[in-house]
């Protein structure tokens, strides 16, 4: 039997681990506080559903993580206080956020955090953390395509430059 072997739970974090579960933890904190502002902002239904998906797998990720590194001794940054609920029409027109503009950068955000759940789990040599970043992944990847079918579905994608038809070359 090598050394590491046996229960994961009970082997130690790497450095490389701590951070990745700390620097996820103090990233779905901030999520979840933008995420709830961007919920006053949003007008379609369908947007704010997605909000509401991913402020609740933001929370999940945190109790997770949090608990992770609370049983190996590590204390987790501080919760943000939970933004209140504030009617779309009372935010001014000039400081409110568009649906578009949501869309686009939730969609960058769930396209980063798949980066960051592949480092992580490429760098884990605990495979209970392996797995818990794969699961993120996995929900992430599920919730990114549902931004990008809704970005389309409302015209709110703009695309890079198309190559509709290559040259010919003779």
């Amino acid at each position: 039997m090598g050394i590491l072997s046996g229960n994961p739970k009970d082997e130690p974090m790497h450095y490389g681990e701590i951070f990745s579960v700390w620097t996820a933890s103090t990233v779905a904190k901030g999520a979840v506080s933008c995420y709830q502002a961007y919920l006053n902002h949003a007008g379609d239904k369908e947007l704010k559903k997605i909000l509401d998906a991913l402020i609740d797998q933001a929370k999940l990720e945190i109790k997770e993580l949090d608990t992770l590194l609370t049983d190996n001794g590590i204390t987790p940054t501080p919760a943000m206080p939970e933004r209140p609920p504030v009617k779309l029409e009372d935010i001014p027109v000039g400081a409110r956020f568009s649906d578009p503009e949501i869309a686009a950068i939730i969609a960058a955000d769930a396209s980063l955090g798949l980066v960051a759940c592949s480092q992580a789990m490429g760098q884990s040599i605990r495979e209970d953390i392996g797995a818990l970043f794969a699961k993120y992944h996995l929900t992430k990847s599920a919730l990114g395509l549902k931004i990008l079918q809704l970005s389309k579905e409302k015209g709110w994608l703009i695309p890079p430059p198309l190559q509709v038809k290559r040259p010919e070359h003779n």
